[in-house]
């Protein structure tokens, strides 16, 4: 299996995760048939910052159905700490508490949990207990949160509410430079609403420790933190991730109440389950973006790009928990697929009294890219130039990589250049702007907008597990690591373990996201499965090929070096082929000599891989009112080997759908006071399919030297380039009326604002 192959891996089935989903078959952790389960409920904080005086639980605890009511003090658990710690290591007084204890800092926080018989008699219970706050000063906007003097703190005996200070890097990043475009851009919080809320189910084992079915993108992650949290070794602790109705990032780490249902369940000897509302949802699961960007771009009159400072501050929310992850992502990809030799990126984040944040699809790429892609065209504005040619000037060759950007990421291999070019050619790009002119020399109130962007992203940080078994009837067992929750991965993987042994793929089962089944692993995020996943059973299964080709010669009593393969996956003897033997024969034989046909591995690869694109999106803007159509989008996207282009376009499909809702819909607000007002579905506005447009996909294909699949990521690339292609669009549509930049969400009466405070008419 060549790394450098542009083909498909075998025939492309369908995903074979879809038949139960489609069906009602599928069983999420709601849905678990558990005899004695007990509900859990939050109580949460209505107040954004206050010192919690007391809990009264009096009539809680006397209500029907009610099994108890426990606070902090009551269940002494430990805080989550820093996913990622600064260097200085780990700091205890910004860890998150499980449940509040001295002091709340969001709407939202769980302060007590009641448990009941059942979910009803657990939430009028809730509704029950009383809890005693003397309301502080609250800070909601990031850049107040980091002026220091004078502002709330959220964690006093932590001075300030800065959490993270990435240093800049080159000082003179823009000196030289003839022309210098400077702009400060809005990245919007927004919310992941994955179909299924939060949910845990956990109960004591058959025979000691605990078991734990949770919706999660890491079953490992969760054992391991439960571990922690609970004392507990890790043999003694089984978590299951069932059905996951999707996660985003925002399943990727343990939650408070995973820990706090946990240790009820212990504490209970009873089974103890916890689903989230819609509306805990929207404030209790960690949101995603929320960051602010001064960038400043310099080039020459020829639009070489000089260099390049950008001063990021990230709004973590309440607590720097996983708020690190997109913070120092956004840095790392700060110069995108650009020649920019010079860059200051100076990352910082800032505590506030609003919900954390943490990754969302993307986790930090996104951002990188809207700042970046907005200020190209800024630059392309400044200069008079166009938009596609500036960056046709500045993208980095082929034959410059693999190489290293001033903030250290360490490009693989991409033909930037030629995404860019594919994505002009479907879309038409020339005709574009050529029907652009028409229209507005015919002073059509519909703006015609096209914008472009290109992107270059991280994929594939870390190790993952995969391990492959041949069972003595000639059944495939591959095992992994990896965590799916809609990918496409059993069919993914099943492709490539049965490629790679030459059978059919109906043999291999695909066994994954139990910690009682599989060895070790570290879950689904960040792009990586497909290529740490896939790679580390691709190995497994070319080990176990060599082991069964001994044993074949061995049945033959031929040279090993003398057989060869079939396409239905017999061994036999080169030039008699009336002689061979199959897997099962082969399986059976190893079972009588006590041989066995297993291996595992664990695979990571250094710096990751880098997947790259070029969108292309098409608006018109309705200058009356204000309302943004997205008439077309175009996305080229390059993730290098394809496995499946079912999975692949699916994926891409989703992140698009987000990528828009980013640009068009979505915004988490909350009052000055850090009071959310977007806690439904009726406030919190995402677009359903009658709002976007059919995608038009494209594809290159540039493999990475990096993994034996040549595979990169493709899980986040649709929402990397969809959402500044968008905006990008919005804007030139707006460029007659002299709008240089509208903040994310382009909302109608956001746009109608911009055009009415500019040039009118045109």
């Amino acid at each position: 299996m060549s790394a450098v192959s542009t083909s498909t891996i075998g025939s492309a089935p369908l995903r074979r995760e879809d038949p139960d989903l489609l069906t009602g078959k599928a069983r999420f952790v709601a849905d678990l048939p558990v005899p004695g389960v007990l509900c859990a409920h939050f109580v949460r904080s209505g107040v954004a910052h206050a010192r919690l005086v007391g809990v009264d639980a009096g009539y809680a605890r006397r209500a029907p159905g009610v099994v108890g009511v426990w606070t902090a003090a009551e269940l002494g658990l430990p805080g989550l700490p820093e996913a990622t710690p600064p260097p200085g290591g780990s700091r205890p007084h910004l860890e998150r508490p499980c449940l509040a204890s001295d002091r709340v800092r969001f709407v939202g926080e769980a302060v007590a949990v009641v448990v009941a018989d059942d979910q009803a008699a657990a939430l009028d219970a809730a509704e029950l207990v009383e809890l005693d706050l003397d309301p502080l000063p609250a800070v909601v906007d990031p850049t107040s949160a980091a002026d220091g003097d004078g502002v709330p703190l959220l964690f006093p005996e932590h001075g300030s509410n800065l959490v993270i200070d990435h240093p800049g890097g080159d000082p003179g990043a823009v000196e030289g430079a003839e022309v210098v475009v400077r702009a400060r851009f809005v990245n919007q919080r927004v919310a992941p609403v994955p179909l299924e809320t939060g949910a845990v189910l956990a109960r004591p084992g058959p025979g000691g420790g605990l078991e734990v079915w949770a919706s999660t993108q890491s079953p490992f992650g969760v054992r391991a933190a439960l571990c922690a949290a609970l004392g507990l070794d890790p043999g003694e602790v089984r978590v299951v991730a069932p059905a996951v109705g999707g996660g985003f990032g925002a399943k990727g780490g343990v939650y408070p109440e995973h820990v706090v249902v946990a240790a009820l369940a212990l504490r209970l000897g009873r089974p103890v389950r916890w689903v989230e509302t819609r509306s805990e949802n929207l404030v209790a699961m960690t949101h995603g973006r929320g960051q602010v960007q001064d960038v400043e771009l310099g080039a020459r009159t020829d639009g070489t790009i000089v260099g390049l400072r950008v001063r990021t501050l990230t709004d973590v929310g309440a607590y720097v928990w996983r708020g690190g992850i997109p913070t120092a992502t956004s840095r790392l990809m700060a110069s995108g697929p650009y020649r920019v030799p010079r860059v200051d990126a100076h990352a910082r984040a800032v505590v506030t009294n609003t919900t954390p944040v943490g990754p969302y699809r993307g986790a930090g790429r996104p951002e990188a890219t809207a700042a970046l892609e907005r200020a190209m065209d800024l630059l392309a504005g400044e200069l008079g130039v166009d938009p596609v040619e500036l960056r046709r000037r500045n993208l980095l060759r082929p034959d410059e990589l693999p190489y290293e950007t001033p903030t250290g990421a360490s490009y693989d291999s991409g033909d930037y250049l030629g995404a860019l070019e594919e994505a002009c050619r479907i879309a038409g790009y020339e005709e574009l702007r050529v029907e652009q002119r028409r229209r507005r020399e015919l002073h059509d109130p519909l703006a015609v907008g096209v914008g472009v962007s290109c992107f270059c992203e991280v994929s594939g940080s870390g190790p993952e597990h995969g391990s492959v078994r041949v069972e003595p009837d000639g059944t495939v067992v591959a095992t992994t690591g990896s965590a799916p929750h809609g990918q496409g991965h059993e069919t993914t993987f099943a492709q490539v373990v049965a490629d790679t042994l030459a059978v059919p793929i109906g043999l291999v089962e695909v066994v994954h996201s139990d910690t009682a089944l599989v060895a070790r692993g570290v879950g689904t995020f960040g792009s990586r499965s497909g290529q740490l996943g896939g790679s580390a059973l691709q190995r497994s299964a070319t080990e176990v090929a060599a082991r069964a080709r001994e044993l074949a010669a061995d049945l033959l009593e031929a040279d090993p070096g003398d057989l060869v393969r079939g396409d239905d996956g017999r061994f036999g003897v080169a030039g008699v082929p009336a002689r061979g033997v199959g897997w099962a024969e082969v399986a059976a034989a190893a079972a009588d000599r006590g041989v066995r046909l297993t291996a595992d591995d664990d695979f990571s690869q250094q710096g990751g891989t880098f997947p790259f694109g070029a969108h292309v999106a098409v608006v018109e803007v309705d200058t009356e009112t204000g309302e943004v159509g997205l008439r077309r989008l175009v996305a080229v996207d390059d993730c290098g080997r394809v496995i499946n282009p079912m999975v692949v376009a699916g994926q891409v499909h989703g992140g698009l759908a987000q990528g828009v809702a980013q640009a068009l819909f979505e915004s988490v607000v909350h009052d000055p006071a850090g009071n959310p007002l977007t806690v439904t579905l009726a406030d919190y506005l995402f677009p359903s399919a009658a709002d976007l447009p059919s995608w038009e996909l494209g594809s290159t294909v540039t493999p990475s030297p990096r993994n034996p699949l040549g595979a990169k990521g493709v899980g986040e690339s649709g929402t990397v380039g969809s959402t500044p292609a968008v905006q990008n669009a919005v804007v030139d549509a707006l460029s007659p009326w002299g709008v240089a930049h509208i903040d994310l969400p382009l909302s109608p009466e956001r746009v109608w604002q911009a055009i009415r405070s500019r040039r009118w008419p045109p």
